[in-house]
């Protein structure tokens, strides 16, 4: 006897089959529910709904647990390097040797744009922020490949998806250069991921420039780090975009306009600023009590998260990281992280934040990570998005290979006014 929930209304039952993922909770198969009652689920922000079918990315809230593939996120981060996680996410499986190398050749030898691109970079101000110059530049990457637009054709679909994973640094690093008003820096086949992202942000045409080892394996990390986090505002806004059948370029231009929000990949930004306000540690007691305090407006930023009820996995190994690039660096005494660290001391001792459930994520501690790196508050967004690529990638050709994707199309609860008549202006009073 198969498994199933009940729906009683009005006298009435409708039965509804349980699904099984492989792990975490079951869910309720409620796709006949309008058809067998006449009603709709309300669901703001879609925080009890499963929107499709994923066999990518694995969270567990309340342990603290992300899983990419079935791997813990903390062994990515600590034994392999980014383009081995893309791999994986794109795949499903970690590569062979073979692979591996036949993978990275691909990416490193896509990691060129269109000469055209220097171009309509020009056409932005140079004080557009650079979010916004991600936004216009990776959908004019449509423009320009159209041999790789044909959502239909498996080869054309994996050709677009090595395209954006190379080709999306490159993006980013001359979004940066235009910004504070350098010559664009060409990639280098023979740096690696990280390690050529940090030299077409920080080479210049007058000097040699060599990547320090601990300042690119940093950046490795970070890239991980986010590479893919399960279905969350702007992995959903991929796949909404993409279940229309809109091409690659323009469904992961819409993941980046998603992501600049303040509320998701511009948290990290946030939380500099918060640290950066609040200055010295002698001033967190006064900052603690606004945080505290339910009529002031003020938020501590970095801390709690929408998914996790525990420490997020990823803060750890991002705090490890700062720690190693502040010490390569030989700042001892900054300020904003002596402020976060006693944040952090605070948020995991305090009754109101443990009973909050307030753990310091992992925007804690990458913002102060970025900024040590050499990049100004504007570009930290950018750099998200950077790694959040090949997450948006895996998703959206999961979806375009799944047999059961439908354009996706919300319901809603309406409150307006009821029917009524036009009336003429003469008439209006």
């Amino acid at each position: 006897m198969s498994e199933t929930a009940k729906l009683a209304l009005d006298g009435k039952q409708a039965e509804f089959g349980l699904r099984h993922g492989t792990i975490g909770p079951d869910v309720v198969d409620i796709a006949s529910l309008y058809k067998d009652t006449g009603l709709f689920t309300y669901d703001p922000g879609f925080t009890s709904t499963a929107s499709c079918e994923s066999k990518i990315t694995y969270i567990d809230g309340d342990e603290g647990v992300l899983l990419h593939r079935g791997y813990p996120i903390e062994q990515l981060a600590e034994k392999g390097d980014f383009l081995e996680t893309c791999y994986l996410l794109l795949y499903g499986e970690l590569p062979t040797t073979q692979e591996k190398e036949d993978f990275v050749y691909r990416v490193t030898r896509h990691t060129m744009v269109h000469e055209q691109m220097s171009r309509f970079y020009s056409g932005f101000r140079r004080d557009a922020h650079p979010m916004a110059v991600m936004v216009g530049s990776v959908g004019a990457l449509s423009a320009f490949y159209h041999d790789s637009t044909d959502i239909s054709d498996p080869h054309q679909r994996m050709v677009a998806s090595i395209r954006m994973i190379a080709k999306m640094p490159t993006l980013a690093a001359m979004a940066y250069k235009y910004h504070i008003g350098q010559p664009f820096v060409y990639p280098r086949n023979d740096l690696s991921y990280a390690e050529n992202f940090l030299h077409m942000c920080f080479a210049v045409p007058c000097e040699p420039y060599t990547a320090n080892p601990v300042l690119a394996k940093a950046m490795e990390r970070i890239f991980i780090l986010h590479a893919d986090h399960e279905q969350n505002a702007s992995t959903s806004t991929v796949r909404l975009a993409g279940s229309s059948g809109a091409n690659p370029f323009a469904c992961i231009a819409a993941g980046v306009a998603c992501l600049w929000g303040p509320a998701h990949g511009g948290a990290n930004e946030a939380a500099l600023n918060m640290l950066s306000e609040i200055g010295t540690a002698d001033r967190i007691p006064e900052y603690i009590a606004k945080a505290k305090d339910k009529n002031d407006p003020f938020r501590l930023m970095g801390f709690g998260h929408r998914v996790y009820k525990n420490y997020d996995p990823r803060a750890k190994i991002m705090q490890e990281t700062c720690h190693e690039v502040l010490n390569e660096l030989g700042i001892k005494d900054d300020p904003t992280l002596e402020v976060a660290m006693e944040l952090e001391r605070i948020a995991l001792h305090d009754d109101y934040f443990v009973e909050k459930k307030l753990y310091p994520n992992v925007d804690f501690y990458s913002g102060i990570t970025l900024r040590a790196l050499g990049f100004p508050v504007t570009m930290f967004t950018v750099l998200f998005a950077v790694a959040r690529t090949v997450g948006w990638i895996a998703q959206w050709k999961e979806m375009i290979e799944d047999p059961q994707q439908r354009i996706g199309r919300p319901r809603q609860l309406y409150t307006g006014a009821e029917r009524r008549d036009y009336i003429d202006m003469g008439s209006r009073g």
